[in-house]
């Protein structure tokens, strides 16, 4: 074979090693660079119903793709555990999460999971107590009730609320007739209504969706108590995320403009007036409180 007969075969040859290779390092649990990724596979908590995350994201995640340059895919999760784990494994690179789940995220990750920006509202979040029930005007008159939170892992529908009612004295094992688990903000709402639980509690931010929207009645349903303010959710990405894209995406949430109609579209499903930065250290008093439910270690 001459030299320049064989020169197809050794360029083929070479690409099949390469390929090889790559198959091996995956196999054996290495990763590929992060810049050799094509596509940004973002999720999040799913504390609403999986119809609503995707509409919600739908305008976002076109928007990203134009900043980025590069192809955005949304990728459903059956619970919260399932977004930390993803995010730990390389499964997602971008996640929308609550300040509990990105406590357990940094845990989970060694402390590599970086949270980049959130709602300037997430900085004073609150949780909001409801009922139908007109006898109930104060934590207090919850002993010995039927309550609801939202998913065991929910900042804002169960871990917080939860804090907050141990330092008023009420330990819902103790004190309440059941607990129950609704799974997510809306269906606490729905639990409420249909008398399945006779309080509950869920965040502020949906709450008030959901009574702008008309699919709850608050002469029906209301609220009788609201939690002190706490940080709560956050874009948080894995550690080990191509940097230029990590900035790419900062500089894109930042420049997120409420006075630019395509913008204010995209900042009014989540629920924003802007986003801002943010940093590990805000979501300290969230550790604090997960450790003081015993639920982290």
């Amino acid at each position: 074979m001459s030299i320049r007969s064989a020169r197809p075969f050794l360029a083929a040859r070479r690409r099949a090693v390469a390929g090889l290779s790559a198959a091996l390092l995956l196999s054996a649990g290495f990763a590929l660079p992060a810049h050799a990724e094509t596509v940004l596979r973002v999720s999040a908590i799913p504390d609403e119903a999986p119809t609503e995350l995707q509409r919600k994201f739908a305008p976002l995640g076109k928007y990203l793709e134009k900043e980025l340059g590069m192809k955005v895919s949304f990728v459903p999760v059956s619970d919260y555990a399932a977004v930390v784990e993803s995010l730990a494994t390389r499964k997602l690179d971008l996640a929308w999460l609550g300040g509990f789940t990105f406590v357990q995220a940094k845990i989970r990750t060694h402390g590599t999971a970086i949270p980049i920006v959130q709602r300037e509202e997430d900085a004073t979040f609150t949780s909001k107590f409801v009922t139908a029930d007109p006898a109930i005007k104060s934590l207090a008159d919850l002993k010995g009730k039927t309550f609801a939170f939202g998913a065991p892992s929910s900042t804002s529908g169960s871990l917080m609320p939860r804090y907050f009612l141990l330092q008023a004295g009420i330990n819902p094992e103790k004190d309440f007739k059941t607990v129950a688990f609704s799974g997510a903000h809306d269906a606490t709402v729905a639990f409420v209504a249909a008398g399945k639980a006779e309080a509950g509690v869920l965040n502020a931010s949906v709450w008030d969706k959901l009574v702008e929207s008309g699919k709850v009645d608050p002469a029906k349903v209301h609220v009788f108590a609201t939690t002190p303010t706490y940080y709560d959710y956050n874009w948080t990405v894995r550690g080990d995320l191509d940097p230029a894209v990590v900035k790419k995406l900062t500089a894109a949430f930042l420049k997120l403009d409420p006075k630019n109609p395509e913008h204010a579209e995209i900042l009014k499903l989540q629920r924003a007036s802007k986003f801002i930065p943010t940093k590990a250290e805000n979501y300290a008093g969230i550790e604090q409180a997960g450790k003081a439910a015993g639920l982290l270690k």
